[in-house]
């Protein structure tokens, strides 16, 4: 016999579906959080651009063009796309081909043509 069950009913599903409703209280909490964040700081650069302006206008000063890199902003991180393993190799041989080892390749190849060219003039007899 199981006096447990029979005294307190089934409190599971209850329980469960109390901890699910403050689970989705706390995500909502956390997502307001961060858009207040966000317009915060959106806020704060606009104020400082509109100084920098000033500065500008005042001093005669041409704006840069700035480059805008066509990067979207994730929703949520945890939903961004998964790189495909090809997509990762590029990304380390771009990494790997820094510019000392672009100075070094070239120089490989040019010391390659020279020994090539001088062997073609050189016979040995």
């Amino acid at each position: 016999m199981n006096i447990l069950g029979a005294v307190g009913g089934d409190d599971d599903g209850d329980d469960k579906e109390k901890e699910e409703e403050a689970e989705r209280e706390r995500l909502e909490a956390i997502r307001e959080a961060e858009e207040r964040r966000k317009e915060k700081h959106r806020k704060m650069e606009e104020e400082r651009e509109k100084m920098r302006q000033e500065i500008r206008d005042k001093y005669n000063i041409k704006k840069k063009e700035e480059i805008v890199d066509p990067v979207q902003e994730e929703p949520n991180p945890l939903m961004r796309k998964k790189k495909t393993p090809e997509e990762l190799a590029r990304e380390a041989e771009e990494a790997d081909e820094d510019e000392f080892t672009k100075l070094k390749n070239t120089i490989e190849t040019q010391v390659n043509e020279l020994k090539s060219q001088i062997e073609s003039k050189c016979v040995m007899q």
